[in-house]
């Protein structure tokens, strides 16, 4: 039996939304990078490219359980002496809400240059307005024929 592989004719890119209003943000997370990866589909071959575009509105509006806003950090270093800087869940949420959620995606998906390509493929956005709904629709009207 040969093992399947994705060829780049056989991958027919869809778009999703994701309202992440109140929804936690390791699981909304989890549905993301699967997404993204392409797991959800038949012909998911790991060395392939197979994901979708997801875009994701309301992004400041997601939650967390337990004191993570107080207790969770991120870190970072400039590669300078003295430039570790912390900062944690709940400044970076309102600094920069589609931070955190980026981040949580980005650590799902493979650090190669193959996950730097479903990386493109995010777009987060704080309200609930984005610029991509005639992608949307376009993909909707090719589902209805």
């Amino acid at each position: 039996m040969k093992t399947y592989t994705a060829k780049p004719a056989d991958i027919k890119r869809e778009w999703h939304v994701f309202d992440a209003a109140d929804k936690t943000l390791g699981r909304l997370s989890i549905n993301i990078a699967r997404l993204l990866m392409g797991k959800h589909r038949p012909i998911y071959t790991p060395s392939q490219d197979t994901g979708d575009f997801v875009v994701v509105i309301n992004a400041d509006k997601v939650r967390v359980t337990g004191k993570k806003a107080q207790q969770k950090m991120y870190y970072r270093h400039s590669g300078y002496p003295g430039g570790f800087k912390s900062i944690t869940l709940e400044k970076m949420m309102q600094e920069h809400p589609t931070r955190a959620l980026e981040h949580a995606v980005n650590g799902m998906l493979p650090h190669t240059r193959l996950g730097n390509r479903m990386r493109k493929r995010l777009r987060v956005y704080a309200g609930a307005e984005h610029p991509h709904m005639s992608q949307i629709e376009n993909d909707m009207k090719k589902e209805n024929k």
